[in-house]
Parts: C-alpha cells; structure tokens; sequence
C-alpha cells in the first residue's frame, strides 16, 4: 500500500530538486550568445557560438562517469543520499562560473576554467535524472506511475522556464554592453542559495518502499559489468528511446533560441518569449498527458510523439523560418507539444526498464550514454551540419532521424502502464476508509 501524502511528498521533492538542476543548464544554454562573446576571441560570431556548445557538449561527455559512480552508489547505499550530493555539486559547479573572469581579462585561462565547471555540472548530472525518475517510480502507485512521472519533467520545464524568464528579463532591461560586462553573471550566481534550498528539500527525502526492501534482503550487491551485461538488452533499449527523447528536448529547448538569433537574425528577447510561452504550453498539458499514459498505456503515447517527429518535423521549421512572430509560435508550439509525448511518458517507462536491485545503476548508465552521445552534443553537431552544408533545414533532418531510432526501440519495448516495477510487489493506492454505521439496539 502506498502513502498518498508521502507519495505527494516525494514527488514534490524529486521535481523541486530537477528544477534546480536544470534551471542552471537553461541560463547555459539562453545565454550561448553571450557567453561566446565573453569566454572566446572576438572574431567569426559562428565560431564563437561553436565554442560555447562546444564547452556545453563537453560536459554532457563525462555525464557517463557521473552515471557510473552515482548510479551504481544508489543501488548500494540510497537513492536519497546520492541524489543529495547531485544537488551540491551540480550548485557548486554552476555558481563557479558565475564568478569566471572574462576572456579579456584571463586569457586563455577563461575558457579552461568554464570547461572545468561545466565539466563537474557533467559529472553530477550523471546521477540526476535516473536517480530522480527512479525515487518517483518506486514511490508511484502502480495505475498512476505515469501522472506522477510526469511532474518530474514539469519540474525540467519549471527549472527551464526560470532560467529563460529570468535571462529574457535581463536581456530586455539591460543593454548589449552590460550583458556582455556583468549581466550575464547574475543568473549564475543565484545557483548558489538554489542549491540550499535544493539540499533542503532532497534531505527530506525519505528512503523509497523498493530500495528499502531490497536493502533488508541478504542478497549481494551487483557489480557494476553486472549491470551492464546482465542488462544489455534493456541498455540497448533504454538507450534508444533516451535518444529520441533527448534529441528533440534539446533541439527544441536548447538549441532552438540560438538558431533563430544566430542563424534567423531573429530578435533575441522575441525568440527568447517565444521558446518561454512554449515552455509554459508544455507545462499546462504534461499532467494530463502523463495520466494519459496510465489510461492507454505508454507505448501509444510515445509512438505518437516519433510519428509526429518523423512527418512533422520539415513542416514546423519551415513554419519557424517564415520568420513571423504568429508562424514562428505556431511551428514551436507544434514541436512542444509532440516533445511533450515524451516528457510525460519516460519517467515512468524508463526505469520499468530495469528490475530494482540495478534500476539506478543500470538506467544512468544507459541514460547518459545516449545522452552523452546524441542528446547533448545537437547544438554543437547541428551548428557544424549547416556550417557546413548550408542546408538550414539540418535541424528538421536531424530530428526525423532520432524519431526512426525512437520508434523501432517503441515498437520493442514492453507496456508497463498498469504493472508492477520488475523486482517489486504490486503497489496501490489504498481504498478511502469508509465510517462503520453505528448499530442499533
């Protein structure tokens, strides 16, 4: 029997505590522009902009030693101890880049220093997202592990759309040259009492029902080749439909506000709200499009969005390049909401991947492998494809590719809607008491 209000609970904690997480990776990613002109030589603003994902892609290369370390120090000593530590390191590591002189002032040394932050942002993002879908999945109810899934990435939306409100408001209130002079630190610097908070809320956290059974068993601890031979199957699975999740997250999220300054010449701040009301469409219908998932099960849903992605993708960016603010929103807002079958839906589909004794270890890995390799690096990769091809239309391609990968792994995967997590008991919310009529005499 599950706790409603300790569910409720935990929920809260583990989407509260990703929200922090990713509002400092979405300041990184808004403020590319910027940042390109602060860390690297002034020159060719292309290369500038390829040096700035560059450091971004590079910290998504050592996320899978962070999943690696972390994941597996989760199945042995606690999914809330680690996650814990995710929280201060990722706030130590993005408040340092706040206080980084400019490239004019260190040199060479500017840009090494950025790169060794981002490099630790990395590492303890590779046991952030497993760690915190897996908490919510083992505390969820089973006819309900989607709704509650999906407020793991209502709090990635929240986290983003803090950082992109906040970098748009400063954007429009500040000039160019105090952008580039001071500005552009303040958002970073604020990481630092967010990761108090943060803390806060993950020592709260109490130990999931799952972990805590499999803790008082005398069965050993799986090594880590363990978890990644034994799991090869699952891995190569996980793995694909990470892809095309996060191929099309960070297209849309993180590279998109870049493509139309840099690539469109649009107006930065309009691009900026653009990519902000789109956010904030995507928030308002992923409740309902995880609860969708326990209804018709989460196999339909994702099948949907990779469909979506594969006939819609040309049509949507060629929306976007019309260049009016109406077809812009109009494009973006088609790609949100495909985006969104995917942010309500692996949460809960991802950790049923893997049995409890090595959800943690096993799903970081795989999720930061493919992460690493296809999510992460689709500014830089992308950025590079119209460099040098030409073809403005690369982003659409790209995003079409990854829907094919995502829809073969869809239409192998198992449904777990309705079913227990592998390795766990049935979990169920428990009938509402009902009073006992007094008898009578």
């Amino acid at each position: 029997m599950t706790d409603p209000a300790l569910v409720r609970r935990a929920v809260k904690a583990a989407a509260l505590g990703n929200a922090m997480e990713w509002f400092d990776f979405g300041v990184y990613s808004y403020l590319a522009v910027t940042l390109g002109k602060v860390f690297f030589p002034s020159g060719n603003p292309t290369a500038q902009l390829l040096s700035t994902f560059g450091a971004f892609a590079a910290a998504f290369l050592v996320r899978p030693l962070g999943g690696m370390v972390f994941g597996p120090l989760g199945d042995r000593v606690g999914r809330q101890k680690v996650l814990a530590v995710t929280m201060i390191m990722m706030a130590a590591g993005t408040f340092a880049i706040g206080l980084i002189p400019s490239y004019a002032t260190l040199g060479v040394g500017a840009p090494l220093l950025l790169l060794a932050a981002r490099l630790v942002q990395g590492f303890s993002t590779g046991g952030e997202y497993a760690g915190a879908s897996t908490f919510i999945a083992e505390y969820a109810p089973d006819r309900r592990r989607g709704f509650f899934g999906s407020w793991l990435e209502f709090g990635t939306l929240a986290g983003y759309i803090g950082g992109a409100g906040l970098v748009t408001l400063m954007t429009a209130l500040l000039s160019a040259d105090d952008l580039v002079s001071w500005g552009w630190r303040v958002p970073f610097l604020i990481a630092g009492p967010m990761g108090i908070i943060g803390l806060y809320l993950r020592m709260r956290l109490e130990e999931t029902p799952a972990f805590a059974a499999e803790a008082e068993s005398s069965r050993p601890k799986v090594p880590l080749r363990e978890m990644v031979r034994g799991q090869w199957r699952a891995l190569l699975l996980c793995m694909a439909l990470v892809l095309v999740f996060n191929v099309t997250d960070y297209m849309l999220l993180s590279y998109m506000p870049s493509y139309l300054t840099s690539e469109l010449k649009y107006d930065e701040t309009h691009g900026l709200l653009v990519v902000l009301g789109v956010m904030a469409l995507m928030m308002i219908v992923q409740p309902f499009a995880g609860a969708l998932t326990d209804r018709i099960g989460r196999r339909p849903v994702i099948a949907a969005g990779c469909a979506g992605f594969l006939f819609l993708s040309v049509p949507a960016l060629l929306l976007i390049r019309q260049g009016s603010l109406l077809a812009v929103a109009l494009g973006m807002g088609a790609l949100g909401l495909l985006l969104v079958c995917f942010t309500a839906a692996m949460p809960a589909a991802l950790p049923a991947l893997f049995p409890t004794r090595v959800r943690y270890g096993s799903l970081s890995i795989g999720f930061n492998i493919s992460v690493s390799l296809f999510g992460g690096t689709t500014p830089l990769v992308v950025t590079a494809l119209i460099g040098a091809t030409g073809d403005m239309m690369m982003p659409a391609y790209y995003m079409m590719a990854a829907a094919v990968i995502g829809g073969i792994a869809t239409w192998r995967m198992q449904e777990s809607a309705g079913h227990p997590l592998p390795g766990s008991p049935p979990a169920v919310t428990p009938l509402p008491s009902v009073p006992t009529p007094a008898h009578r005499n």
